[in-house]
């Protein structure tokens, strides 16, 4: 067991486009991005995680692609995406683009890797289930035994404290206490909720970290001897 300390630094929903998000940000649909990396760099993060809808779509210009790839390629850090139900796992997504699949320092969930990517100089596992579809799924369904020292597990979707699941009316992507139960994690990182709040059991480290345009912060997660520690950290300029 390693007694050095973790920094993961987590958001979701940063959904770079060319339309709305860009208009949020003067023209500019990757400046979100940019501004979570930096505050990863500030903090002196080891691994960023972007859980879910990390594109608005896959229908989007290559150069906004290319320049998205070359905002994480300057950022230097390991970076891991969740695919969410707006950038899923499809055979069409962004991140099969030359640019983003260049990348040395990005793991995608369900394209680059598995469901698993294990950083061995932590000694860390992540652990998500990535959208494969637009249709509904189970983020927390059937977790594998624990691989590594401190498990991060990853999911994009609602939280209902007792799931009612007798009918499907539509896409849900719905789990609860008894799933972040069951995963095991010392740090469960949730996208989908553009607010940033802390869900689940009282035992549970379960937390969305909002989006960067609606919380305007990001979740700072710092793994120790002393156990997890999670502070929320304000986006520089917003």
């Amino acid at each position: 067991m390693s007694a050095r300390e973790v920094v993961l630094v987590h958001t979701s929903d940063v959904h770079i486009d060319d339309s709305y998000t860009a208009r949020q940000f003067g023209g500019d649909g990757v400046a979100p991005l940019r501004l979570v990396l930096a505050a990863a760099r500030d903090c002196g993060a080891d691994l960023t995680l972007l859980v879910g809808d990390t594109f608005e779509c896959h229908r989007l210009p290559g150069a906004l692609i290319e320049e998205t790839a070359r905002a994480i390629a300057d950022h230097g850090g390991p970076v891991a995406i969740l695919p969410g139900n707006h950038d899923p796992a499809v055979e069409d997504a962004v991140f099969h683009h030359p640019a983003m699949r260049a990348l040395d320092n990005l793991a995608v969930l369900g394209i680059t890797h598995g469901e698993t990517a294990l950083f061995p100089h932590l000694d860390l596992e992540l652990w998500g289930r990535a959208h494969a579809h637009y249709g509904d799924m189970d983020p927390l369904a059937a977790p594998p035994p624990r691989a590594a020292r401190w498990r991060i597990v990853l999911a994009h979707g609602h939280y209902e404290p007792q799931p009612d699941r007798s009918t499907r009316l539509r896409p849900s992507w719905i789990f609860g206490d008894d799933e972040i139960a069951a995963v095991g994690a010392d740090y469960l990182a949730l996208g989908h909720w553009n607010r940033a709040i802390r869900v689940g059991p009282e035992a549970a480290q379960a937390h969305y970290s909002g989006s960067p345009d609606y919380a305007r912060s990001v979740n700072v997660v710092r793994l120790g001897a002393s156990g997890v520690r999670v502070e929320r950290t304000p986006l520089a300029g917003l």
